[in-house]
């Protein structure tokens, strides 16, 4: 009985696979058409036959013979019919997937000869698509996704699938009621070809209402909402203009105490400081996405593990409708028992003993057991030292460590630490790649990792910083690649390159009417090669592959206004040592002209030249760099009258500048388009000769204002920090503190007009501001340095204020998000909030009396025009001499600003 149940049951599955495969017998006419008389065969004692022919019917495009073949079947063999060779023969014509129906029939039986008819239906063939109810960046979208293309053979699989990614594809952007229907319609023009009508209706987007959570205790709903990265409940408030009300209210004071409280903001600090109810997430999305919402539950399951609850487990989810276009989820959450760190044992290790491994570890007994922190501190620690830096940093490039749970007791779980040590290897050989345009020696006296040293990882990590400043190549792409050889107890490090172009352009023009032509050009070529200035098989245009830097500029405005500048830079004077060597010159001419007959009434030429020599220090870190340069600038007035020169007191004369100036800075910035972490520190003085200490007293009673700025007398101070730290995801802090003050050697000796601060807008320069070498400094949210303070000049009447300040601060916070950062171009956009003031004299300075402001902003960089940006600001104070606050403004700025 059991025997014969199994024989059917084997019978049905076999005639249910096959369900469009026939095989039987008749005969048929000479139009292929099947005669009415039948040949009786018995399935349960199958005849042998000689195969003496095999036609085959119903194709259109196909070649029959080739399909005979693939049949297996061949006329003088010996078969049995019905057997599993004529099964076999109809599978493999079925599996080829190009034939819809196949039926196998004899047709006539002469002296125990069969003549076998193969009666087949030919799938057609995709000719066109067409895609409606979506606009056309979609349908080249999908059209891109779809595994369809023309002559592929449509079957029901083709079909489903197509429909599926088409859904997907809308599912993807938060349309989950898609619905897609295809028809299929044949091509009146190509034999056994089709036409695909694929209709979409998108409907509207479902978004996620609200997410709950079931069995939850210890955290939050909240809390565990805010592990979701990617899947997120809709937002309950008007970001803007919440946020907007928070800042405006906010005193800088307090602002600036909670920003500085603590060496890394995080997302708990923000929402501490601007309000639990507050999303600080606002580029997060409410669509759902179904493969985000898995990912998201495991992160969910992970920080639980995090807080000690090593067996939290989601136990079931639900996701239903809220209404037509909306979904709510619900989980249900098994948190279990809460777990410690019991006793942490080490076995293996020979090179450190267990106190300074447990030091590095930084994890004591009873506290939140976490898997995934003593990954952290073992592997890779963001924020410190970490066992494998211990060992890897002193050539332990095999060394290998794994934590083992060997008891749980109550809430303890006791965790031993398997070492292996290895031996330690030593660096074989530098492999560069990639780099088409930079010189190898260019790379190579940046790379810390030397050939002969033991293996480094914090150099490693190092060197990839120093390739990514040099900014000749794509930061996201320098790639790091370690070829350890075991054999021998060494290893070859590769760096991969991919060139980015550095070199920029700047090209303006146009007609300014009564000025005449007015334009600019600009070139800079930040990896010039000088010593292949005659090779001009080196030029890619110009000879490149060195490093050094090469900037021309020239601006016009007809007879009004010339300049004209060169500077360049040898980054390793020698090639030895990371010593730079800068010279420059400019040269600036501005005429007064007779509006009528456009005669010259008067003239200004300045004339500058420079050099400086730039080390990197050891100490106290090799972060540090120092410079010193010296500059001598000679103005030359002949008749001249404009704004600037006004506050000097004389338009015919001379005015030298001969400074020197010595600046030590710290930098560690990741990268310099779009730093993550790190900080950069910069003291700047600039000292011109003390000649107020050479002189009597008495000269400045009665000395004439040629007299008084023939040399130019002050010092300088520039103090400059920046902050930025990674929060989360792809989102940036950043914070910036600017400082100056200029003053003289002696108390009677005046500051005169030079170098002054001038504050407000986007901090760009026209030509009255260089006329006595203003320092620009940006202030968003209000007017192009209209943040000065109304000083008067010893020699001047009061219409004649000085126009700039003394002393000043600044203080900037910014939050910075990437929107892509290709090798063509990185944009990012800033909401920022910044404050800062311009002080007649040292004694009205005060750190917490300033203009604030609020806005966002975005920046383009491209590597033939440099950083490019746009910001809205909104000025909440009212300047001097105004009666309403500064309201919205609209600044734009070129290239990178200091300050």
């Amino acid at each position: 009985m059991r025997l014969l149940t199994f024989t059917l049951l084997l019978t049905l599955i076999y005639q249910n696979s096959f369900g469009q495969i026939k095989l039987g017998v008749g005969s048929y006419n000479d139009d292929k058409t099947q005669k009415e008389d039948k040949i009786a065969l018995s399935y349960a004692s199958p005849q042998e036959y000689e195969i003496a022919e095999i036609k085959v019917t119903g194709l259109e495009t196909i070649d029959k013979n080739a399909l005979i073949s693939l049949s297996g079947l061949k006329v003088g063999d010996k078969i049995r019919i019905p057997s599993q060779t004529t099964s076999s023969a109809i599978k493999k014509l079925w599996d080829r997937g190009i034939i819809g129906n196949v039926a196998l029939y004899i047709s006539k039986i002469e002296d125990n000869k069969a003549y076998l008819v193969l009666d087949l239906t030919e799938r057609p063939r995709l000719t066109r698509i067409f895609l409606k109810g979506i606009n056309k960046t979609q349908e080249s979208d999908i059209k891109e996704n779809l595994d369809l293309i023309k002559g592929k053979i449509v079957s029901d699989a083709v079909i489903k699938n197509a429909e599926l990614t088409v859904k997907d594809y809308f599912v993807d952007k938060g349309y989950l009621n898609t619905t897609v229907l295809i028809e299929q319609k044949k091509d009146t023009i190509i034999t056994n070809g089709v036409l695909l009508n694929i209709q979409v209706d998108k409907k509207s987007k479902v978004r996620i209402d609200r997410i709950t959570f079931e069995g939850n205790t210890d955290l939050t709903d909240d809390k565990l909402r805010s592990k979701f990265k990617k899947t997120n409940e809709k937002l309950r408030f008007n970001v803007f203009q919440d946020g907007f009300r928070i800042l405006k209210n906010a005193s800088f004071k307090s602002a600036w105490t909670f920003l500085t409280k603590s060496y890394v903001v995080t997302e708990e600090d923000l929402k501490n400081y601007l309000g639990e109810s507050v999303n600080v997430n606002f580029f997060k999305t409410s669509k759902f996405k179904n493969d985000e919402y898995k990912e998201d539950k495991i992160k969910l399951v992970t920080y639980y593990n995090s807080k000690g609850y090593r067996d939290a487990r989601i136990i079931s989810d639900s996701i239903y409708d809220a209404d037509a276009n909306e979904i709510n989820i619900n989980i249900k959450i098994e948190e279990g028992n809460k777990y410690h760190f019991g006793n942490i044992a080490w076995s293996g290790n020979f090179v450190y003993d267990d106190e300074v491994l447990n030091k590095v570890l930084g994890i004591r007994k009873g506290d939140v057991y976490d898997m995934e922190l003593i990954q952290k501190k073992l592997t890779f620690n963001p924020n410190g030292q970490d066992i494998s830096s211990l060992y890897m940093d002193y050539g332990y490039l095999f060394f290998n460590v794994n934590p083992v749970e060997v008891r749980i007791h109550n809430d303890s779980i006791d965790v031993e630490m398997r070492v292996y040590e290895g031996d330690q290897a030593r660096i074989n050989k530098i492999i560069i790649t990639g780099n088409d345009r930079t010189n190898d020696h260019v790379i190579r006296r940046e790379i810390k990792t030397l050939p002969g040293q033991y293996f480094n990882r914090s150099l490693l990590i190092r060197t990839q910083r120093e390739l990514s400043q040099l900014g000749y190549f794509d930061a996201e792409q320098i790639g790091i690649n370690p070829v350890p050889n075991p054999a021998d107890g060494t290893v070859d490090i590769e760096y991969s390159l991919v060139e980015r172009p550095s070199d920029q352009v700047e090209l303006s023009g146009g007609w300014g009417g009564y000025y005449g032509f007015v334009g600019t050009v600009g070139l800079v070529f930040n990896n010039f090669s000088l010593r292949n200035i005659t090779n001009f098989k080196a030029w890619k245009p110009l000879p490149v592959g060195d490093g050094q830097r090469l900037s021309l500029r020239v601006q016009a405005n007809g007879r009004i206004y010339q300049n004209y500048s060169l500077t360049f830079t040898e980054p390793w004077l020698g090639g030895k040592k990371p010593n730079s060597l800068t010279v420059g010159a400019n040269r600036s001419v501005i005429r007064n002209q007779n509006f009528y007959t456009q005669q010259d009434l008067g003239s200004m030429v300045m004339n500058t030249v420079s050099a400086g020599l730039g080390k990197r220090l050891k100490w106290p870190d090799d972060y540090f760099t120092m410079s010193n340069s010296l500059s001598y600038t000679h103005y030359i007035f002949d008749g001249f009258t404009s704004s600037g020169n006004s506050q000097i007191g004389f338009n015919t004369g001379t005015a030298r500048n001969l400074k020197y100036n010595l600046t030590i800075s710290r930098n560690s910035i990741d990268q310099p388009m779009f730093p993550r972490t790190g900080s950069s520190i910069s003291l700047s003085v600039d000292l011109t000769p003390p000649y107020s200490l050479f002189r009597d007293p008495s000269f400045y009673d009665d000395a004439s204002p040629e007299q008084l700025y023939g040399w130019v007398e002050y010092h300088k101070w520039m103090f400059d920090a920046k902050y930025y730290q990674k929060l989360f995801g792809n989102l940036v802090f950043s914070a910036r503190a600017h400082f100056g003050f200029i003053g003289t050697y002696s108390s009677y000796a005046p500051t005169g007009p030079f170098d002054r601060f001038q504050m407000g807008g986007s901090g760009l320069s026209g030509a009255n501001n260089w006329i006595v070498g203003y320092d620009l400094i940006a202030l968003r949210g209000y007017e192009d340095n209209k943040v000065t303070p109304p000083g008067y000049g010893r020699f001047l009447p009061p219409e004649y204020g000085l126009n700039g300040g003394v002393a000043y601060d600044k203080f900037v916070f910014e939050l910075r998000y990437p929107l892509t950062m290709a090798a063509a171009s990185t944009i990012f956009v800033l909401a920022f909030a910044e404050a800062g003031n311009n002080f007649h004299t040292l004694s009205d300075f005060d750190p917490f009396d300033n203009y604030r402001s609020l806005g966002f902003g975005a920046r383009i960089f491209m590597p033939a025009f440099g950083l490019l940006g746009i910001d809205w600001g909104y000025g909440f104070d009212t300047l001097p001499g105004t009666n309403t606050p500064s309201g919205g403004q609209f600044h734009f700025s070129i290239g990178q600003q200091l300050r």
